[in-house]
Protein backbone atom coordinates (compact mmCIF):
# COMPACT_ATOMS: atom_id res chain seq x y z
CA UNK A 1 0.00 0.00 0.00
CA UNK A 2 1.41 3.22 -1.19
CA UNK A 3 1.36 6.34 1.60
CA UNK A 4 2.07 8.99 -0.95
CA UNK A 5 -0.35 11.34 -1.63
CA UNK A 6 -0.22 13.81 -4.71
CA UNK A 7 -2.52 16.18 -5.17
CA UNK A 8 -2.99 18.05 -9.11
CA UNK A 9 -4.93 21.08 -8.96
CA UNK A 10 -5.41 22.56 -12.29
CA UNK A 11 -7.27 25.67 -13.59
CA UNK A 12 -7.56 28.81 -15.38
CA UNK A 13 -6.47 32.08 -13.62
CA UNK A 14 -8.19 33.48 -10.75
CA UNK A 15 -10.42 30.12 -10.12
CA UNK A 16 -9.06 29.85 -6.32
CA UNK A 17 -6.91 26.76 -7.32
CA UNK A 18 -3.43 28.66 -5.72
CA UNK A 19 -4.96 29.49 -2.06
CA UNK A 20 -6.60 26.18 -2.18
CA UNK A 21 -3.85 24.59 -3.07
CA UNK A 22 -1.67 25.78 -0.50
CA UNK A 23 -4.33 25.36 2.30
CA UNK A 24 -4.09 21.61 1.04
CA UNK A 25 -0.71 21.50 1.20
CA UNK A 26 -0.96 22.61 4.85
CA UNK A 27 -3.61 20.81 5.71
CA UNK A 28 -2.03 17.22 4.90
CA UNK A 29 1.64 18.55 5.78
CA UNK A 30 2.78 18.70 2.08
CA UNK A 31 5.23 20.69 0.33
CA UNK A 32 3.44 23.11 -1.78
CA UNK A 33 4.49 24.31 -5.57
CA UNK A 34 2.30 27.15 -7.37
CA UNK A 35 3.80 26.11 -11.33
CA UNK A 36 2.52 29.16 -12.29
CA UNK A 37 5.53 30.77 -10.67
CA UNK A 38 7.84 28.86 -12.83
CA UNK A 39 6.26 30.45 -16.18
CA UNK A 40 5.97 33.85 -14.28
CA UNK A 41 9.78 33.46 -13.24
CA UNK A 42 10.76 32.53 -17.22
CA UNK A 43 8.47 35.47 -18.74
CA UNK A 44 9.82 37.81 -16.67
CA UNK A 45 13.55 37.02 -16.81
CA UNK A 46 12.93 37.20 -20.81
CA UNK A 47 12.48 41.07 -20.31
CA UNK A 48 14.97 41.84 -17.97
CA UNK A 49 17.15 40.56 -20.25
CA UNK A 50 15.99 42.77 -22.47
CA UNK A 51 14.14 40.20 -24.79
CA UNK A 52 10.96 39.50 -26.78
CA UNK A 53 8.38 37.20 -24.97
CA UNK A 54 8.10 36.44 -29.02
CA UNK A 55 11.40 34.17 -28.69
CA UNK A 56 11.02 31.15 -28.08
CA UNK A 57 14.47 30.37 -27.86
CA UNK A 58 15.46 33.05 -25.41
CA UNK A 59 12.39 31.82 -23.29
CA UNK A 60 13.69 28.24 -23.26
CA UNK A 61 17.30 29.52 -22.08
CA UNK A 62 16.27 31.35 -19.08
CA UNK A 63 13.87 28.30 -18.45
CA UNK A 64 16.89 25.99 -18.18
CA UNK A 65 18.88 28.69 -16.27
CA UNK A 66 16.00 28.83 -13.81
CA UNK A 67 16.50 27.63 -10.10
CA UNK A 68 14.52 28.29 -6.69
CA UNK A 69 16.04 31.42 -5.94
CA UNK A 70 14.26 32.82 -8.66
CA UNK A 71 10.61 32.15 -7.15
CA UNK A 72 11.22 34.29 -3.97
CA UNK A 73 10.32 37.57 -5.15
CA UNK A 74 6.69 36.52 -5.42
CA UNK A 75 4.37 40.15 -5.08
CA UNK A 76 6.33 40.90 -8.46
CA UNK A 77 5.58 37.37 -9.52
CA UNK A 78 1.79 37.85 -9.22
CA UNK A 79 1.68 41.19 -10.55
CA UNK A 80 -0.46 41.25 -14.06
CA UNK A 81 2.20 41.74 -16.33
CA UNK A 82 3.79 38.35 -14.60
CA UNK A 83 0.97 37.12 -15.36
CA UNK A 84 0.42 37.88 -19.35
CA UNK A 85 4.39 37.17 -19.66
CA UNK A 86 3.89 33.36 -18.04
CA UNK A 87 0.88 33.06 -20.42
CA UNK A 88 3.01 33.91 -23.29
CA UNK A 89 6.23 32.00 -22.85
CA UNK A 90 4.39 28.63 -21.61
CA UNK A 91 3.11 27.48 -24.93
CA UNK A 92 6.68 27.28 -26.13
CA UNK A 93 7.65 23.24 -25.95
CA UNK A 94 11.12 23.87 -25.46
CA UNK A 95 10.10 25.83 -22.18
CA UNK A 96 7.95 23.17 -20.99
CA UNK A 97 10.85 20.64 -21.67
CA UNK A 98 12.96 22.44 -19.53
CA UNK A 99 10.61 23.11 -17.06
CA UNK A 100 9.15 19.25 -17.05
CA UNK A 101 11.89 17.53 -15.00
CA UNK A 102 11.99 20.58 -12.11
CA UNK A 103 8.05 19.76 -11.84
CA UNK A 104 8.14 16.17 -11.66
CA UNK A 105 11.20 15.74 -9.20
CA UNK A 106 9.19 18.16 -6.98
CA UNK A 107 5.84 15.83 -7.37
CA UNK A 108 7.98 12.83 -6.60
CA UNK A 109 9.42 14.00 -3.13
CA UNK A 110 8.58 10.96 -0.36
CA UNK A 111 5.14 11.09 0.78
CA UNK A 112 3.98 13.44 -1.86
CA UNK A 113 2.99 16.64 -2.71
CA UNK A 114 0.72 19.31 -3.86
CA UNK A 115 1.12 21.38 -7.21
CA UNK A 116 -1.07 23.77 -9.16
CA UNK A 117 -1.16 24.79 -12.46
CA UNK A 118 -2.32 24.23 -15.96
CA UNK A 119 -1.32 20.84 -16.89
CA UNK A 120 -0.68 19.23 -13.49
CA UNK A 121 -3.22 16.03 -13.61
CA UNK A 122 -2.43 15.76 -17.28
CA UNK A 123 1.27 16.02 -18.32
CA UNK A 124 3.34 16.80 -14.88
CA UNK A 125 1.59 14.09 -12.27
CA UNK A 126 -1.04 12.22 -14.19
CA UNK A 127 -0.15 9.14 -11.68
CA UNK A 128 -1.58 11.77 -8.78
CA UNK A 129 -4.29 10.02 -6.24
CA UNK A 130 -6.31 13.22 -5.98
CA UNK A 131 -7.04 15.65 -9.06
CA UNK A 132 -9.10 18.68 -8.91
CA UNK A 133 -9.95 21.27 -11.78
CA UNK A 134 -11.09 24.06 -10.09
CA UNK A 135 -12.54 26.94 -12.04
CA UNK A 136 -15.18 29.68 -12.28
CA UNK A 137 -16.94 31.98 -14.61
CA UNK A 138 -14.04 34.93 -16.18
CA UNK A 139 -16.29 37.97 -14.90
CA UNK A 140 -16.08 35.97 -11.19
CA UNK A 141 -12.27 35.48 -11.83
CA UNK A 142 -11.53 38.55 -13.49
CA UNK A 143 -13.89 40.35 -10.55
CA UNK A 144 -11.29 38.60 -7.82
CA UNK A 145 -7.98 39.03 -9.39
CA UNK A 146 -9.25 43.23 -10.14
CA UNK A 147 -9.85 43.19 -6.09
CA UNK A 148 -6.62 41.59 -5.24
CA UNK A 149 -5.08 43.67 -7.81
CA UNK A 150 -6.21 47.12 -7.32
CA UNK A 151 -6.28 45.84 -2.93
CA UNK A 152 -2.33 46.48 -3.20
CA UNK A 153 -2.15 49.77 -5.04
CA UNK A 154 -2.47 48.71 -8.94
CA UNK A 155 -4.20 50.99 -10.92
CA UNK A 156 -6.62 48.48 -13.69
CA UNK A 157 -9.48 49.04 -14.96
CA UNK A 158 -12.40 45.42 -14.14
CA UNK A 159 -13.31 45.38 -18.15
CA UNK A 160 -9.24 45.58 -18.90
CA UNK A 161 -8.99 43.20 -16.42
CA UNK A 162 -11.91 40.73 -17.76
CA UNK A 163 -10.61 41.04 -21.39
CA UNK A 164 -6.66 40.11 -20.18
CA UNK A 165 -8.89 36.88 -17.70
CA UNK A 166 -10.30 36.00 -21.50
CA UNK A 167 -7.18 36.21 -23.34
CA UNK A 168 -5.13 33.98 -21.20
CA UNK A 169 -8.12 31.47 -20.83
CA UNK A 170 -7.83 31.01 -25.15
CA UNK A 171 -4.35 31.39 -25.23
CA UNK A 172 -3.58 28.10 -22.46
CA UNK A 173 -6.32 26.22 -23.80
CA UNK A 174 -5.43 26.66 -27.26
CA UNK A 175 -1.84 26.06 -27.26
CA UNK A 176 -0.35 23.42 -28.93
CA UNK A 177 2.05 22.41 -26.00
CA UNK A 178 0.51 20.74 -23.00
CA UNK A 179 -2.97 22.74 -23.50
CA UNK A 180 -4.93 23.44 -19.85
CA UNK A 181 -7.99 20.87 -20.17
CA UNK A 182 -9.37 18.34 -17.46
CA UNK A 183 -8.03 15.35 -16.65
CA UNK A 184 -10.18 12.53 -17.60
CA UNK A 185 -10.02 11.54 -14.10
CA UNK A 186 -9.90 15.13 -12.42
CA UNK A 187 -12.83 16.22 -10.13
CA UNK A 188 -14.30 19.61 -11.66
CA UNK A 189 -15.10 22.49 -8.74
CA UNK A 190 -16.78 25.16 -9.86
CA UNK A 191 -16.24 28.41 -7.34
CA UNK A 192 -18.46 30.47 -9.08
CA UNK A 193 -20.38 30.72 -5.86
CA UNK A 194 -18.53 30.10 -3.38
CA UNK A 195 -16.16 32.01 -0.66
CA UNK A 196 -12.65 30.65 -0.40
CA UNK A 197 -13.87 28.65 2.76
CA UNK A 198 -16.49 26.49 1.10
CA UNK A 199 -14.56 26.35 -2.09
CA UNK A 200 -11.83 24.76 0.34
CA UNK A 201 -14.01 22.58 2.01
CA UNK A 202 -15.37 21.54 -1.00
CA UNK A 203 -11.71 20.45 -2.14
CA UNK A 204 -11.19 18.87 1.00
CA UNK A 205 -13.77 16.48 0.73
CA UNK A 206 -12.21 15.84 -2.80
CA UNK A 207 -9.31 14.73 -1.38
CA UNK A 208 -10.62 12.79 1.44
CA UNK A 209 -12.65 10.74 -0.94
CA UNK A 210 -9.54 9.81 -3.17
CA UNK A 211 -7.79 9.27 -0.07
CA UNK A 212 -10.14 6.70 0.77
CA UNK A 213 -10.24 5.19 -2.74
CA UNK A 214 -6.72 4.41 -2.42
CA UNK A 215 -6.46 3.50 0.90
CA UNK A 216 -4.30 6.58 1.86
Amino acid sequence: MTRTLIIAVDGPAASGKGTIAARLASLYGLPHLDTGLLYRAVGLGVLDAGGSLDDGAAAEAVARALDASHLVDTERLTDRGAGEAASRVAGYPGVRAALLEFQRAFAARPGGAVLDGRDIGTVIAPEAQAKLFITATPDVRAMRRWKQLTGRGDVIAYEDMLADIIRRDERDAGRGAAPMVQAQDAVLLDTTDMDIETAFDAARRIVEAARVRHGL
